[in-house]
């Protein structure tokens, strides 16, 4: 028996996981920032949280 199908196993079940943490982080970060263009008192913060929300969910533009 090889031991190459479970130790690439074991590497892509660690990757899945790492990829599900960082999608979470991601996920936290985005509600996190979209609650505080709504909510921070200051026009001025406000605008700066719509700015940092574009910058995230900025999808399929050319830089």
């Amino acid at each position: 028996m090889s031991v190459l199908p479970t130790v690439l196993q074991s590497v892509l079940q660690e990757a899945a996981t790492l990829s599900a943490a960082i999608g979470l982080a991601y996920t936290a970060a985005v509600v996190t920032v979209a609650a505080s263009s709504v909510l921070f008192r200051t026009s001025q913060r406000r605008r700066d949280a719509r700015a940092t929300l574009a910058i995230l969910m900025r999808r399929g533009e050319k830089r």
